[in-house]
């Protein structure tokens, strides 16, 4: 016999009632960006390794051991898409975005890591997202975490915490991994392998390091506020002062990084408790030279990033996902006569009603046909049989009270269903 097909290790599909709550999820994206001036974007899943090579950092680990890299049929080297933030910027390049002005942008789509599946966590998944570019104040940071809080909020996530730091410019960084380096230098064995190569690279991302073996040393580190010039130590005071103007609780926290190279002055989390130990939900911060350093103008941004996959982990983990909202109408035929004479009805209801209208063409018992009313999720049966022909009318079902409502059959089904609606 042939091998069972399976699905690649790593990702996963998706199918009802789960994308149900996944399209519910878009849509409140789709709505909330729109709230706050955001338009959406949407680039290639495959774009050329260049460009992440020199947007995302030689020394990230997403360059060095997460990339699905290929040698197209041209023997050019290309990469799925493992981040969104370096194709916006390329394509707002390429098109002269920038040149209109600031760019307030979302997207919404997969990325590809190559990395150890684990709970909420996979090879192909699939990230939220916003560019906010143009804008060097602090409100602009405060605007893209507010956005973020919002929709924490809007699904009542228990145990959310923000946590903020500001990790400095080009001006003061080097002074910090400076002294980065002369306190992990001397525990330099004790540190993790992937600690010690980054310790020679980039200090910075030690702190980044969840290996137990790094966690004493990490803790003690020095903190990057302590070094921060005073025009990051201003802008850093800004953004504090906005987000309490916003009504955004936060922590900051001096070991707060980001895994990739592009990030300046501030970066920040959500954390949630329902996700254990990898408990951050949503990351990001800004990135003043990306857009320079890609061959742009001088543009400043910042963003963040959410991911699907465990945002809805952490809703479900945290109880609170409801149970999906009953929605719609399943129309019952018991016998053949009645199920011909339902037709026209569910085409005229599927045409203008605007709910999911379900039918089974099956011979089934209206038991039966009830459970599939219920896995469908349906919030109203429509249940047509001989006796109901007879009398010209059809039994209306409510699938939450369990209670029966006779209406006339025909058009004024439609009537009724259409003031229920309203």
């Amino acid at each position: 016999m042939p091998s069972k097909l399976a699905a690649p290790r790593g990702t996963q599909d998706i199918f009802p009632p789960q994308s149900g709550r996944w399209q519910e999820l878009e849509a409140h994206v789709h709505t909330l960006t729109r709230s706050y001036g955001y338009g959406e974007i949407r680039t290639p899943i495959f774009e050329s390794t260049e460009l992440f090579v020199r947007g995302v950092g030689e020394t990230s680990d997403i360059v060095e051991k997460e990339m699905y890299t290929f040698d197209d049929k041209g023997g050019r080297s290309m990469t799925l898409r493992p981040e969104w933030t370096a194709p916006v910027v390329r394509a707002a390049l390429q098109h002269g975005l920038f040149t209109e002005g600031p760019q307030r942008l979302y997207y919404l789509g997969p990325i590809f890591r190559y990395e150890r599946p684990q709970a909420g966590r996979y090879r192909q998944s699939h990230q939220f997202g916003i560019e906010c570019a143009g804008f060097a104040q602090p409100e602009a940071d405060a605007e893209v975490i507010s956005l973020a809080w919002d929709l924490l909020q809007a699904y009542k996530i228990a145990g959310v915490t923000l946590k903020l730091n500001s990790i400095g410019d080009e001006n003061c960084r080097p002074k910090y991994r400076d002294a980065l380096r002369a306190h992990f230098l001397p525990h330099r064995d004790s540190l993790s392998a992937d600690s010690q190569r980054r310790l020679e690279r980039n200090p910075l991302r030690v702190l980044d390091s969840k290996a137990s073996e790094d966690r004493e040393l990490v803790a003690s580190a020095p903190a990057f506020e302590d070094f921060l010039c005073p025009e990051c130590r201003a802008h850093f005071d800004g953004v504090k002062r906005a987000l309490d103007a916003d009504g955004v609780a936060y922590e900051a926290d001096s070991h707060i990084v980001r895994g990739l190279d592009y990030y300046t002055r501030t970066v920040f989390e959500f954390r949630s408790d329902a996700l254990g130990a990898q408990n951050t939900i949503c990351a990001g911060g800004r990135y003043d030279g990306l857009v320079a350093s890609l061959g742009g103008p001088d543009v400043p941004a910042v963003g963040f990033a959410l991911g699907l996959e465990r945002f809805l982990w952490a809703v479900e983990s945290a109880g609170t996902n409801e149970e999906a909202r009953r929605e719609g109408v399943q129309a019952i035929a018991i016998g053949a006569q009645a199920l011909q004479a339902l037709l026209p009805l569910v085409a005229a209801l599927r045409r203008t009603s605007g709910w999911p209208i379900f039918i089974d063409y099956g011979d089934r018992k209206l038991l039966a046909q009830l459970k599939l009313a219920d896995r469908n999720n349906a919030r109203y049966a429509l249940i047509l049989g001989e006796q109901e022909l007879a009398e010209g009318q059809i039994v209306l079902r409510d699938l939450v009270t369990r209670t029966d409502r006779p209406l006339p059959f025909g058009k004024d089904t439609l009537e009724a269903l259409g003031e229920m609606r309203e």
